[in-house]
C-alpha cells in the first residue's frame, strides 16, 4: 500500500495534524496531552512569532486516507544569518510504526528545503530549539516535562534506518533540588562568597515587569548560549511571545536574577513548575473541568523544568552559576517542588555537565538531533 504525502491545507487537515499524537500515544504510555487549543495557535502563522523570520510547511502522510504520520519543514531566516549557512529545519515529527511513511515525510520536507535553496536539513525540532526538539532515544519510562518531546523507541529506529545522521543529543538532568548533601563543596563555597567577594546579589523577578526582566534575560542569554550548537538570538518578537508564555506558568519563587552592585543583570533562571503535571489532569482540554485544575496549579505541581540558567561570560568565573543553584535548594526547602530537570544541556558541553555531576545530578533522558545532507 503507497503513502500519500501532502501539505496541510484544510481546515481539517490542521485538525489532523494536532490530534495525531493523542491517537499514537494517548493510551499506555507516559505521554501527556498537551492543550489542544495551544497546539493549534502554536503552528498559525497568525499567532506564532516564530513567522516573523520563517517559513514553514505542514505535511500529512496517508494510507488509503488513513494518517499515518506528520511532519514539518521549516526555514529560519533569523537562524540562517547568524550562522552564515543555508540549514533547513524539520519537525513536529510523530507517526505510526512505518518506515515507508518516515521515508515519505521526510523526502516531502527535503523536497520543500531543497526548493528554498537548503543545503542541509537538521531536527526534528517545533519550530526552533527553544520549542520541543530532539527524538527520545533514553528515558522512555519517565513523563515528558514542559516543552519536552515524548517518542515510543521505534522513532529512534525509524530515523536511523531512514539514513538520518546524529548530529547531537541533548541531556536532561535529574535534579534532587531538596538534597543539600550531595552537593560537591566548592559549589557551597562559591555561592557564599558571591556577595562578599563580588558584590553579587540573587533578587526575584517581577510578574508585573516580567516583559522588561526579559530584555535582561535575553542580554544574558544572547551572550552566553552563543556558542551553542543551535543557537539562535532572541529578538523582540520572540521575546513578546515568550513573555506571554511566560505569565501562564511565572512563580515568583523560582525566576531569579543576579545582579552586581550597578543593577546590573549579570546571571539569570528561569525555573518553571511543570506545568505538565496539571496538562495531565486537563487531557487536552480547558472545558469543562481543565480550567479548575490549572488555577489549582500551585497545589500541583511538585517538580520544576530549570530550563534557563546563563550567566555573562565576563562574570563565569565569580560563581553566579553556583549561587543560583544554591538559591533553587534553598527554594526548595520552603516549597512543594523538591526535584526537577536541568537542561537540555548539549553533550559537547563538557564544562555544565560537569556542573551538573558537581550539584548531584544524573542523566535522566536523551533526545537525539538529526541532520541530512540535501
Amino acid at each position: 500500500m503507497s503513502v500519500e504525502v501532502r501539505p496541510v491545507r484544510s481546515r481539517a487537515d490542521r485538525r489532523e495534524f494536532v490530534e495525531l499524537p493523542f491517537r499514537l500515544h494517548a493510551t499506555g504510555t507516559a505521554w501527556i496531552p498537551p492543550l489542544r487549543l495551544e497546539r493549534r495557535l502554536f503552528v498559525s502563522p497568525r499567532f506564532n512569532a516564530f513567522f516573523k523570520h520563517g517559513e514553514a510547511e505542514l505535511f500529512l502522510a496517508r494510507r488509503h486516507g488513513r494518517v499515518v504520520g506528520r511532519v514539518s519543514a521549516q526555514v529560519d531566516r533569523n537562524f540562517n544569518a547568524y550562522h552564515g549557512n543555508a540549514w533547513g529545519m524539520f519537525g513536529f515529527l510523530e507517526l505510526e510504526e512505518d518506515a515507508a511513511a518516515l521515508r515519505a515525510l521526510l523526502d516531502a520536507a527535503a523536497g520543500w528545503l531543497r526548493t528554498r535553496g537548503r543545503d542541509r536539513m537538521v531536527g526534528p525540532m517545533d519550530f526552533t530549539m527553544n520549542d520541543e526538539a530532539g527524538v527520545l532515544i533514553e528515558g522512555f519510562d519517565r513523563e515528558p516535562f514542559v516543552r519536552q518531546p515524548w517518542h515510543p523507541p521505534y522513532y529512534r529506529r525509524l530515523c536511523d534506518q531512514a539514513g538520518l545522521q546524529k548530529a547531537v543529543d541533548l541531556l536532561m538532568w535529574e535534579l534532587r533540588i531538596s538534597d543539600r548533601d550531595k552537593i560537591l563543596p566548592v559549589i557551597r563555597k562559591l555561592a557564599d562568597e558571591l556577595e562578599e567577594k563580588h558584590g553579587i546579589t540573587i533578587r526575584r523577578m517581577s510578574r508585573r515587569h516580567l516583559r522588561r526582566e526579559l530584555d535582561a534575560f535575553a542580554e544574558i542569554y544572547n551572550q552566553a548560549w552563543a556558542g551553542n550548537w543551535g543557537f539562535v538570538p532572541y529578538g523582540k518578537e520572540d521575546l513578546d511571545a515568550h513573555a506571554q508564555e511566560l505569565q501562564l506558568v511565572f512563580d515568583r519563587d523560582w525566576f531569579m536574577v543576579a545582579e552586581n552592585t550597578g543593577g546590573e543583570a549579570v546571571g539569570v533562571a528561569i525555573t518553571v513548575p511543570d506545568i505538565n503535571q496539571v496538562l495531565k489532569r486537563m487531557g487536552g482540554r480547558l472545558l469543562p473541568r481543565g480550567w479548575w485544575h490549572y488555577l489549582l496549579r500551585r497545589r500541583i505541581t511538585t517538580r520544576c523544568r530549570i530550563g534557563f540558567l546563563g550567566v555573562k561570560p565576563a562574570y563565569q568565573h565569580t560563581g553566579v552559576a553556583a549561587g543560583l543553584y544554591m538559591e533553587h535548594f534553598a527554594t526548595s526547602e520552603v516549597t512543594r517542588i523538591k526535584w526537577g530537570e536541568a537542561g537540555w544541556v548539549l553533550e559537547t558541553n563538557k564544562g555544565l555537565n560537569r556542573g551538573m555531576e558537581a550539584l548531584g545530578g544524573r542523566v535522566c533522558k536523551r533526545y537525539r538531533m538529526y541532520e541530512l545532507a540535501l
